[in-house]
């Protein structure tokens, strides 16, 4: 039988359906991650900004934090603004989303597994002492050193792999391929400004329709598909931030389900869990 890991003077209370995770980040992979562990059994809270520049809200528990809940795929998250209401959640099964950009709720929760999912491409402060298990996402993190296990975000080969030294692939700033098209089917700020979209995910869109406006320049479409992911209102952006994606296969489920990449890097932090925990218990 699996022990979990000891943490301070508690003793083992179970099996592994019994550990704390907190993930750093709410935006769809992170997402990924946090609805497959919840699936397994374990117990996710979620620290996200005051406003989170989250693409894809529709499959982001980071939407939370603008809505006050979401259900992404079956599982659902609410935003709570204390440690006793997080608890709360997490005995009704519910996952919380707490506004905490430095996760001080790490030290008030002593959670066995922290996951830094911001996809900064850097390390923003997560330490390999955080707790037993210390996970991080793509470019930015070292194995053995600021975390126990990176995982490998970039789509390819090796996407979802657990890599227990050394770092993940540098962050090439191209997108991934779908359909051919790469850079082109990232919306980004034509502008500085308050950005108001005039198209929500979900829509077809053609190349060259205006899909919202920064400080009243326009976002063009550049490609034609279904627009993914957008930004929610009256977030202010810099010139040339991301701000929305178009997936030319033009398929409206895949704008409200969990994606293919979100779901392999889930499954990496599942394993890199799972692995570093069988060897702390030998």
């Amino acid at each position: 039988m699996t022990r979990i890991i000891e943490v301070g003077t508690e003793e083992p209370t179970g099996l592994l359906g019994t550990l704390t995770v907190v993930v750093k980040g709410g935006g769809d992979l992170a997402t990924g991650v946090a609805h497959r562990l919840h699936r397994v059994g374990m117990r996710v809270v979620v620290t996200e900004l005051a406003r989170p520049m989250v693409i894809r809200r529709a499959v982001s528990f980071a939407s939370a934090v603008f809505e006050g809940e979401i259900v992404v795929d079956g599982v659902r998250a609410c935003l709570v603004d204390e440690v006793d209401a997080v608890h709360r959640l997490l005995d009704q099964g519910i996952i919380p989303v707490i506004v905490d950009p430095h996760a001080d709720i790490i030290q008030h929760l002593r959670p066995q597994v922290v996951v830094d999912a911001i996809i900064a491409k850097r390390n923003l402060g997560t330490s390999v002492d955080d707790a037993p298990v210390v996970i991080g996402l793509g470019p930015g993190f070292t194995a053995g050193v600021d975390v126990h296990a990176v995982i490998e975000t970039m789509r390819g080969h090796h996407l979802g792999k657990v890599i227990m030294e050394g770092s993940a692939l540098p962050d090439t700033g191209v997108p991934g391929s779908i359909e051919g098209h790469t850079r082109e089917r990232v919306l980004k700020s034509p502008g500085e400004g308050c950005f108001r979209a005039c198209a929500s995910i979900g829509d077809q869109v053609e190349a060259g329709d205006v899909v919202a406006h920064v400080a009243g320049q326009p976002l063009l479409a550049r490609i034609s598909g279904v627009l993914r992911g957008i930004l929610h209102d009256g977030l202010n952006v810099k010139v040339g931030q991301k701000v929305g994606d178009v997936d030319p296969r033009g398929i409206v489920e895949h704008c409200f389900t969990i994606s293919d990449k979100a779901r392999a890097i889930g499954g990496g932090v599942l394993e890199a869990i799972m692995y570093l925990w069988r060897r702390s218990c030998a």
